[in-house]
């Protein structure tokens, strides 16, 4: 998770060492506007090829094909996400609404702020934070709101009503009686609609609707190639690792906390619920940020592009707390979406802080950094698209008997020492979970004779559980390093 107070860190990145990874993908810092905070907390490009950028303390600026920064905005409050809305003009998701910045009378600045939607309480706790928006293919925009932290109190002053559901008194939050306690739990929702995804419809004309409970802080959410909208949340209290979930209409995605403003709710506290009963409600995550090895923070999907070879259609995540992006590579299985999470980018040159992601229309992929007094670092990096990829994973697939891997390059069978395992982890009030259930897999494997598809035949397959396909090691006929060698398959449906 994100948070708040600042902590100050070089605002350039020192020049990236050589490796095979910037090899295959270049990258380089871009120069961000003089004399701005560029911690980024939105960005897109605007149909002409412009950058828009949201900047932390509440500047917006758009950089011009040729590298030209103008202001269009000022004054806004944590912008954490940005979208181009027509006409020249930006959707913001400020801490207390969702904004539409115009350019009114055309001289490149916006003259207009008008409010969409601020339809959500707001408490004043420091982790109230608001992420979005996202264009669905049905044309509603969707926001996720925080939850609020134990970690500080409230204020005596709050917006939208006040849930009585809770095991602390408005009264003990406001002084703070109720946190040394840990009486609020230590992540809650008292005012609407904290921990929900919420749905705006016809571009956020219509009135908003609870499309989805069950979050903690999702910083990352955004539709796939195929309209499905994925929502990723941050490790934590009833969070084992940090889950990807396909979201859907009325789905609760595991944190209970938010619960209470599902219409109807009359089952008390939900922290109060046997976990069996919160575990048989919850929609299973449809891929996972494996903690302290793949992503501690994970942040805003993006889609590949065409420029990006077979990689496109695929998702990529950016992440906090390492210098890496992830893959996640997903299929349908008896119904459910579910699939691979893969390293991507993994090298020191990338640095942390990687939380805001956009494509340009010439493919290359953008990334806005940010820190917050947390992991992280400033500025913008641009990423060529490849003019050819690398050795990679480029997909795995369950099958009945066990997973397909296919390579982006044939891969030398003698460099070839696959390692499995599997592992799950709790569903528990806990904050994070150890790996549990863990266990060491063997597989008769075999490789194609194009060498680009290795077979992994398996005894069992358990569902609920985090397959990894670790290939480190692997190097291509041509004698390169298979890059992002670790493939996490989470597991919810078997064939």
């Amino acid at each position: 998770m994100i948070l708040f107070a600042l902590t100050l860190f070089a605002a350039t990145p020192a020049a990236p060492a050589a490796d095979a990874w910037t090899d295959a993908f270049p990258l380089a810092a871009v120069a961000s506007p003089a004399g701005v905070d560029d911690q980024v907390g939105g960005m897109a490009f605007l149909p002409d090829g412009r950058l828009a950028v949201a900047f932390h303390r509440g500047e917006v600026f758009l950089r011009s094909p040729a590298g030209d920064w103008k202001q269009f905005a000022e004054g806004l409050h944590e912008p954490l996400g940005l979208l181009p809305d027509g006409d020249g003009a930006l959707l913001v998701m400020q801490r207390p609404e969702l904004t539409r910045l115009e350019d009114v009378d055309g001289d490149g600045r916006a003259d207009r702020y008008r409010t969409v939607w601020d339809g959500f309480g707001m408490t004043g706790n420091y982790h109230e934070f608001a992420f979005g928006p996202a264009r669905g293919p049905d044309g509603a925009l969707y926001v996720a709101l925080n939850l609020a932290s134990s970690g500080d109190g409230i204020f005596p002053e709050i917006r939208g009503a006040w849930s009585p559901i809770g095991r602390a008194s408005r009264e003990q939050m406001v002084s703070g009686k109720g946190f040394a306690s840990k009486l609020a739990g230590r992540m809650y929702s008292r005012v609407p609609y904290r921990g929900c995804v919420m749905r705006l419809p016809d571009g956020g004309r219509g009135p908003a609707e609870l499309f989805a409970t069950g979050f903690r802080s999702p910083d990352g959410l955004g539709f796939d190639a195929q309209g499905r909208l994925l929502v990723n949340d941050n490790q934590g209290d009833w969070r084992g690792s940090s889950p990807l979930h396909v979201v859907t209409r009325g789905s609760f995605n595991g944190h209970p906390a938010s619960l209470v403003w599902r219409p109807g709710w009359d089952r008390g506290d939900p922290l109060d619920l046997p976990v069996a009963e919160l575990e048989a409600m919850r929609s299973q995550p449809a891929g996972i940020f494996v903690h302290g090895e793949l992503s501690n923070s994970p942040t805003q999907p993006a889609v590949f592009p065409a420029a990006w070879g077979t990689l496109a259609g695929q998702v990529v995540f950016g992440e906090m707390n390492a210098a890496r992006l992830v893959r996640f590579v997903g299929e349908d299985v008896g119904g459910v979406h579910q699939g691979a999470m893969i390293p991507f980018l993994d090298t020191k040159a990338l640095r942390n802080g990687n939380h805001r992601l956009a494509f340009a229309p010439d493919g290359a992929l953008w990334v806005g950094k940010t820190h917050l007094s947390w992991a992280g670092h400033n500025g913008l990096v641009r990423i060529e698209a490849p003019k050819s990829l690398p050795p990679l994973i480029e997909t795995v697939r369950l099958k009945a008997t066990g997973f397909e891997v296919r390579f982006t390059r044939p891969v030398d069978k003698a460099t070839l020492v696959p390692a499995l395992r599997r592992f799950r982890y709790k569903y528990h009030v806990a904050y994070g979970s150890p790996k549990v259930d863990e266990e060491k897999l063997s597989a008769a494997w075999s490789l194609s004779a194009d060498g680009q598809a290795l077979t992994l035949p398996l005894p069992e397959i358990r569902e609920g559980f985090v397959h990894e396909i670790n290939l480190k090691g692997a190097r291509s006929v041509d004698g390169r390093e298979l890059l992002g060698p670790v493939a996490y398959y989470q597991v919810i449906k078997t064939k």
